[in-house]
C-alpha cells in the first residue's frame, strides 16, 4: 500500500532544527540506539560513557536549551482551559493512551511518545477541535504519533499502518497527510522540541554520588517521564523541571545525593518548582510504582486518576 504522508528525511530537512551553537549531539539519539538494540548497554563497548558525556551539558549549552524549551510550550492557559472544562480532558486521556499503545506496539522510544505528546498539547492549545467530533481527535493523535515517529526513529511503519489496536476511526494516508502539514503550519514546523529526557541526562550525572550506578537510575527515570507526561497536572511544570524533580526523586535516599551540588544545578530553573514536582512525584508513588512489574502501566493509572 502507498503511503501518502509526509516522507521522515525530507521532514527533518524542512523542520526548524537548532544546532545549540555547538552542533551538540541529543542524547535521545543514543537511547534511541538502545532500544533498538533490545535495551542492551553492551551492545555497543562504551555506549554508557558516551551518553553520559552528551548528557552533560556546558552551562552555554544548557541555557540555550532552556530557551529553545520555552519556544516549544502549550500556551500558557492550555492547563487553565483542561481544568475548567473548556477542553476535554477525557479526550486528551483517550488520546494520548491510544499513543502509548501504538508507541508500544512498534517499540518507539519513550522520547517518540513525549514528542507526541507534545504536538499534541501545542496543537491542541492553539486549535480547538469540534466538542464530540472523536474522529478529529483520533486524526490528530496519529497525525502527532507519525511525526513524532519522523523525526526520532530509524525505521518507521507506512502511517497508516500506525492504527493499531481498536482506533474510534481510521483514516488513509492523504487525510493523515493533510492533518500532518495542519500541525507542521500550526507548530510553526518546530517540531525538535525539548522534553523531559532532553534534560534527564544532564541532572542525573550532575546529582549523582560518583559510588552510585547510573544504569539502574536512568532506567527508572525513562519509565517514570511516560507517566507524568500523561498527567495534565504536571503541565504546570516545564520539561527541565520535570527532568530535575525524576532526577531527584530515583536517587531516593540523601545518601545518594550530594545536595549541595545538585542544588547547584537547579540555578536555571525554578527551585520551588522543581520540589512541587518531587512531592507530587512522590504522592503518587511513581517511584515505587516504576519498580513495580506493571510499574509504567500502575504509574500511569494512578497519573490519569489524579486528573480526574
Amino acid at each position: 500500500m502507498a503511503d501518502n504522508s509526509i516522507d521522515s528525511k525530507d521532514l527533518k530537512k524542512n523542520v526548524f532544527l537548532d544546532d545549540l551553537g555547538g552542533g551538540v549531539v541529543d542524547p535521545t539519539e543514543l537511547v534511541a540506539m538502545w532500544y533498538e538494540n533490545g535495551k542492551d548497554w553492551n551492545f555497543m563497548p562504551g555506549i554508557l560513557e558516551k551518553l553520559i558525556g552528551l548528557g552533560c551539558l556546558s552551562e552555554e549549552e544548557f541555557e540555550a536549551m532552556i530557551v529553545k524549551e520555552m519556544e516549544n510550550l502549550p500556551k500558557d492557559d492550555y492547563l487553565e482551559r483542561l481544568k475548567k472544562g473548556d477542553l476535554d480532558v477525557n479526550v486528551r486521556k483517550e488520546c494520548l493512551e491510544w499513543i502509548w499503545k501504538a508507541h508500544t506496539h512498534y517499540g518507539f522510544t519513550e522520547q517518540c511518545f513525549a514528542l507526541a505528546v507534545n504536538y499534541y498539547d501545542r496543537f491542541m492549545s492553539l486549535y480547538e477541535l469540534p466538542r464530540g467530533a472523536t474522529w478529529a481527535h483520533q486524526l490528530l493523535a496519529v497525525a502527532c504519533l507519525s511525526l513524532a515517529a519522523k523525526m526520532e526513529q530509524v525505521e518507521v511503519p507506512l502511517t497508516v499502518d500506525l492504527q493499531v489496536g481498536k482506533p474510534k476511526a481510521f483514516f488513509d494516508g492523504k487525510t493523515i497527510q493533510r492533518m500532518e502539514l495542519m500541525v507542521l503550519n500550526a507548530l510553526g514546523w518546530k517540531l525538535h522540541a525539548c522534553t523531559p529526557y532532553t534534560f534527564i541526562y544532564h541532572f542525573l550525572i550532575k546529582m549523582v554520588n560518583d559510588q552510585l550506578p547510573l544504569r539502574p537510575l536512568i532506567a527508572k527515570a525513562l519509565q517514570i517521564i511516560p507517566s507524568i507526561i500523561k498527567g495534565i497536572e504536571f503541565l504546570d511544570f516545564k520539561p527541565c523541571e520535570i527532568a530535575a524533580a525524576v532526577a531527584w526523586s530515583v536517587l531516593g535516599k540523601k545518601e545518594a545525593i550530594e545536595t549541595d551540588k545538585a542544588l547547584s544545578c537547579f540555578k536555571q530553573v525554578e527551585k520551588d518548582n522543581v520540589f512541587k514536582c518531587v512531592q507530587m512525584i512522590h504522592d503518587l508513588k511513581l517511584v515505587s510504582l516504576a519498580s513495580s512489574s506493571n510499574g509504567v502501566l500502575e504509574a500511569a493509572s494512578m497519573s490519569c486518576k489524579a486528573d480526574e
